[in-house]
């Protein structure tokens, strides 16, 4: 008798309380369930309930089978029902974070994108630098910039977040540009508020080479989209996210300075739970983030 009719049959039996229960349920005669019973203990070697006239009461075999079958009676559904939903068209409501900057510049509309291929999903986005529990605040995906701290999350690498230098044309003729990193002294450079050393930039070159730039300005913020508005506003010289300002720069509202060197790219990863059942909304959504991310 096929051997995951025969797990449900018992546990049938158990949660019902009784053979007769467990053949009404299932609809077929007590006789069949005792069948199935009877081929279960032959199989193992073992005898699964005590049968009495009042009750039926597991060994202690038939307890630990009782367990074990009603775990792998729930993978197998799970299975099921997965790969049922991964054959269907992604739909449901999706949750995910991300950093302010790259949420608002990038992310948005590439989300924007996946839904105009994928009207039946809604998306719901928190914009957030801090830190987050994935899993507990009930996110499915995550955008983290830097080094992961929670090994227990899937990771996929994405490319690397790498700042560059930018500033006006109009900025640019005022002022000057700057030959080498050490010329970034004497111009107006945009801080980053929150940054720990306020008056100096970490730059890499060509050759993988790093400089301690020593910098300084007359306009910080915590914001890096409100600094490419200072950048554009010919405030004085970014050090931004290259995603940040590539579309100014191919447009022309911005120029590259000093463009062999950059802060040091720091990792970027897609991040979700290993246990987070992969449906087709979930899945869809991992590979559209992967090929215009990765």
């Amino acid at each position: 008798m096929d051997k995951l009719a025969g797990m449900a049959m018992f546990v049938r039996v158990i949660d019902a309380g009784s053979f007769a229960a467990a053949a009404e349920i299932a609809r077929v005669t007590p006789a069949m369930v005792a069948k199935h019973i009877k081929a279960i203990e032959a199989r193992l070697g073992a005898k699964l309930i005590h049968r009495t006239t009042r009750r039926h009461q597991l060994t202690e075999v038939g307890q630990l089978y009782y367990e074990r079958c009603k775990r792998a009676l729930a993978e197998v559904a799970l299975a099921e029902a997965s790969a049922s939903e991964l054959q269907s068209a992604p739909r449901g409501r999706l949750r995910l974070v991300a950093p302010v900057s790259f949420g608002t510049q990038n992310l948005v509309p590439a989300l924007i994108d996946y839904q105009n291929a994928y009207p039946e999903v809604s998306i719901e986005l928190s914009l957030d630098n801090n830190a987050h529990d994935l899993v507990g605040e009930g996110f499915e995906l995550g955008i983290h910039i830097g080094p992961l701290s929670d090994s227990n999350l899937v990771a996929r690498p994405l490319t690397p977040y790498r700042r560059i230098l930018a500033a006006s044309p109009d900025y640019l003729a005022r002022h000057g540009r700057p030959a080498s990193p050490e010329d970034l002294a004497n111009h107006l450079c945009l801080g980053h508020s929150y940054w720990r050393l306020q008056d100096r930039w970490h730059l890499i070159g060509p050759g993988g080479e790093m400089r301690d730039v020593l910098i300084s300005g007359k306009f910080s913020t915590n914001q890096g989209a409100a600094l490419r508005m200072a950048a554009l506003s010919g405030a004085g010289i970014a050090l931004q996210p290259e995603l940040l300002l590539t579309a100014d720069i191919a447009e022309g509202r911005l120029e590259q300075v000093l463009p062999e060197w950059s802060y040091r790219p720091v990792p970027m990863s897609l991040v979700y739970a290993p246990n987070r059942r992969p449906t087709a909304m979930l899945r869809t959504m991992i590979d559209f983030l992967v090929e215009r991310f990765g």
